[in-house]
């Protein structure tokens, strides 16, 4: 057996669908990096695959019959934790399992090939997977402290640019959480597809306490509002830096995505005195750049620590280029955005200053 073959990454497939199965395979046999070693047609089928078999990663499809994804997720999640990938359907009502398969412990997902775009199918699959084989699985939310909204909290006028990739999901849920209602305006590039940002942008105006909405053009960055890059044809930018708004710029992917992170970084260059940038997990190196462009023109830089990063790619690169000052941990971060973009209330209930 060839050596590549040995340390190749086990994966299983899950899904109902023969046709979708024999699509990922065939677009995962162009990896020598991986090797499909078995398939299952639902949940049940799938628990004696892995008992079986002993994966590095599975992809599992959302909508099944007999048990659903989510539903097999949640349990194996919390008896035998795995690296899973999601794939959805790209629909609203797949869109919204796919964000809520990501809060419950799965590193990504990807959405199932549209008609008409067959021969790009899954074109990212096998970096995907690779990176969620050797990812750090997410402490499940419910097994954190609980978070509450920093209180007293008085604006100084700073933005806040945020930049995630994989493990995105839970690292900007946590952070979000500890935002009070009137935080800094804050701007979000997260790598996903179109229809899974529009979902995961209303799941957190439900739960978090400032407003939550996609990015539109020539929309005014008002404090107590997060901005979520809508991805599809456009980036997210700032313009106009006296009276910051946001502009969505149809261009070409930059780094293998749209949105991209160094594209946000890049536009706030003119505000940087007064933005705070931070890079959370993902693979790859997207944000670094931009991000170390914003620190030469005086921003605050930090990046999301090693330990707590499901994909240190990203974290890695800034602090590797000096683009990031230091790393915090994911539990620190919200509070270290805030401090850094004004005052907040200590435990004591006095407010601290920066």
């Amino acid at each position: 057996m060839p050596d590549d073959f040995a340390s190749a990454k086990r994966v299983l497939i899950v899904d109902d669908s023969a046709t979708m199965r024999k699509l990922i395979r065939a677009r995962l046999a162009t990896d020598r990096r991986l090797v499909v070693v078995g398939e299952a047609a639902d949940a049940f089928e799938a628990r004696e695959k892995i008992k079986m078999l002993l994966p590095d990663v599975i992809t599992l499809d959302v909508e099944m019959p007999r048990m659903s994804g989510l539903v097999f997720l949640e349990r194996l999640m919390r008896l035998r934790p795995i690296p899973v990938v999601m794939v959805s359907t790209e629909t609203h009502k797949g869109s919204r399992a796919a964000i809520e398969a990501l809060a419950l412990g799965a590193i990504d997902c990807v959405g199932k090939p549209r008609f008409g775009n067959l021969e790009r199918s899954f074109e990212v699959l096998p970096e995907i997977l690779l990176a969620s084989a050797n990812a750090r699985l997410p402490q499940r939310a419910r097994d954190r402290a609980a978070i509450t909204p920093a209180r007293n909290f008085r604006w100084d006028g700073q933005i806040v640019l945020i930049g995630s990739s994989t493990g995105g999901v839970d690292a900007l849920e946590t952070i979000l959480k500890g935002f009070p209602g009137n935080c800094p305006p804050t701007l979000i590039a997260q790598h996903m597809p179109e229809s899974f940002l529009a979902s995961f942008a209303e799941r957190l105006d439900r739960m978090i306490a400032p407003n939550v909405r996609l990015g539109i053009t020539g929309t005014s960055l008002e404090q107590g509002h997060v901005y979520l890059a809508p991805g599809g044809a456009t980036h997210l930018t700032v313009r106009n830096a006296k009276a910051p708004e946001i502009a969505l710029i149809e261009s070409e992917k930059r780094n293998g995505h749209r949105p991209s992170v160094d594209v946000l970084f890049e536009s706030a260059v003119e505000i940087a005195a007064k933005a705070v940038a931070v890079l959370l997990t993902g693979m790859g190196r997207d944000g670094a750049e931009g991000m170390l462009q914003l620190r030469r023109a005086g921003a605050h830089c930090f990046a999301q620590d090693e330990a707590t990063s499901i994909v240190f790619g990203m974290p890695r690169a800034a602090l590797e280029l000096g683009a990031a000052s230091y790393s915090v941990p994911l539990q620190e971060i919200s509070q270290e955005i805030l401090t850094r973009s004004a005052q907040i209330s200590a435990p004591d209930g006095k407010v601290g200053g920066t």
